[in-house]
């Protein structure tokens, strides 16, 4: 790919939302809106590789995307409209704005297309499948694999979504139309579904679905980003506050989450000193306010868990007995599958590996996790650390059948390999250090595996990583540090 369709790709991926948002808020038409930003991507694929990439390529994008739409209602005789709407155009084609002079407006947008998407005649499922589809830029199977759905299932929804939201705008009058942006009473009647998109979103870049990378950090951003600019929306709601708060404090181990190769690590073998502060502290700040502003949500309930985390000198210094606490009050609320599975996970390291066990056995015939890598992998960590090691090795096997992202993939394959040897001839170090080798995903990183940071709806947040090969002696693994823009 040359550097120009990356350039493309990078400012689709940025500036998707904001430009569908924008064009939605002139031709107040979901798919005439999706089409525009289509036909402008397809332009600078074309163009960019001959003329270069534009000082401002969100604004020559939106640019580009308004002269469409300035043709499609030429030819549909609705020129006074789009007169009055784009009547700054013509003088965009020789200069190129400045997107920060416009980034109120720009935020504005995005807002709008989430508040749109989550319009009350559609179902929480479908809300959340469109926005992610047109706010997030998620694909039909990364959605299908946050929610534990088929893909086809996804594909349905987002078509039904937009297919009512057309049928009201059809049959709206006055201030009615779906692509008027809702008043107070009503927005906050749908910060439940903006919620689970942002967190959605956010969780997708956190623990990557698919694909060769553990993490998307664009995603992570722009979750954080859309965090901000819903606690604006809605500053008088605890739970903004406590997913912010969330996000912030998952975001801070990031740069501590991988070696050099891009392999994931667990809690216990990353390093400290890498955490971004700057993040914990705004995340401490949110949660701060989230508790301050009324009582604990699910996402402030989860918030705190990630405090408990970051807070804590290493692994053996946790307050598990807290995180226990946290996850049954979290368990009371919101009893998901995914959620119990890190309650298990928090159990075992409180209570031993035992105790772990029988909860998540508790969870075998779960809807989503029966086909779900993450349960053979809680499994295989929990029979690991109390030598069952062959039953181990066929959990460990099972849980790579069902991973879709390679590393995770290829991570679990090995710990199932590691194995042959520990069953052939015996451990040679106890049971306990065997298992901290494992391969997990965050309660918050530790030893487990319970996957993404918890998906809103049907995950929760803290989960384990996946422990790859140590660093060869005599090698440091040396990464440049990750930063998150001050200007949040």
């Amino acid at each position: 790919m040359s550097s120009a369709n990356e350039a493309v790709v990078a400012t689709w991926r940025e500036q998707s939302a904001r430009l569908v948002g924008g064009l939605l808020r002139l031709t107040r038409d979901l798919d005439l809106a999706q089409d525009l930003a289509h036909d402008a991507m397809v332009a600078a694929l074309e163009q960019w590789p001959a003329t270069g990439v534009p000082d401002n390529p969100g604004a020559w994008l939106m640019t580009v995307a308004k002269r469409r739409a300035v043709d499609h209602f030429r030819r549909a005789e609705r020129q006074t409209r789009i007169d009055q709407e784009l009547h700054t155009v013509r003088g965009e084609e020789q200069h190129m704005p400045d997107v920060a002079a416009q980034i109120d407006v720009v935020e504005d947008d995005t807002l709008r297309l989430m508040l749109l998407t989550c319009h009350p005649a559609l179902t929480v499922e479908s809300q959340v499948a469109l926005t992610l589809r047109l706010v997030g830029g998620l694909t039909s199977r990364e959605i299908a694999r946050a929610f534990l759905v088929p893909e086809d299932t996804v594909v349905r929804r987002i078509t039904r979504a937009k297919s009512t939201l057309a049928q009201v705008a059809r049959t709206a009058t006055g201030d009615g139309s779906p692509f008027d942006v809702p008043g107070p009473a009503e927005r906050r009647q749908r910060l439940p579904a903006v919620l689970s998109v942002v967190y959605l979103v956010f969780t997708e870049g956190y623990a990557a679905t698919t694909g060769a990378d553990w993490m998307r950090p664009a995603l992570c951003d722009e979750g954080v980003r859309l965090g901000h600019l819903v606690t604006t929306a809605f500053p008088d709601q605890p739970e903004a506050y406590g997913l912010l708060a969330l996000m912030w404090l998952q975001a801070s181990r990031m740069d501590a989450r991988t070696d050099d190769t891009g392999a994931a690590l667990l809690l216990e073998h990353q390093d400290r000193g890498r955490y971004d502060r700057f993040a914990m502290r705004r995340g401490t700040e949110a949660l701060g306010r989230a508790l301050s502003t009324g009582p604990p949500g699910p996402y402030t309930l989860q918030a705190a868990i990630a405090a408990c985390h970051a807070r804590a000198a290493g692994v053996h210094d946790t307050d598990w007995a807290t995180i226990v606490d946290l996850y049954d009050a979290l368990a009371h609320l919101n009893a998901s599958p995914i959620v119990l599975l890190n309650r298990a996970v928090a159990h075992a390291m409180h209570s031993g590996p035992q105790a772990g066990l029988h909860l998540v056995d508790e969870l075998a015939t779960a809807p989503g996790l029966r086909d779900h890598h993450l349960l053979p992998s809680v499994r295989a960590e929990l029979l690991t650390r109390l030598d069952r090691h062959a039953e181990a090795r066929q959990e460990f096997r099972h849980a790579a059948e069902l991973a879709t992202n390679t590393r995770e993939r290829d991570l679990l394959r090995s710990r199932a390999e590691a194995l042959v040897h520990v069953i052939k001839n015996g451990p040679t170090i106890s049971a306990k250090h065997v298992g901290t080798t494992g391969t997990h995903r965050d309660d918050s990183d530790t030893l487990y595996l319970t996957g993404k940071a918890n998906r809103s709806q049907e995950i929760t947040p803290g989960q384990s990583e996946p422990r790859p090969d140590p660093v060869p002696p005599g090698r440091t693994a040396v990464r440049p540090r990750r930063r998150f823009s001050r200007g949040l």
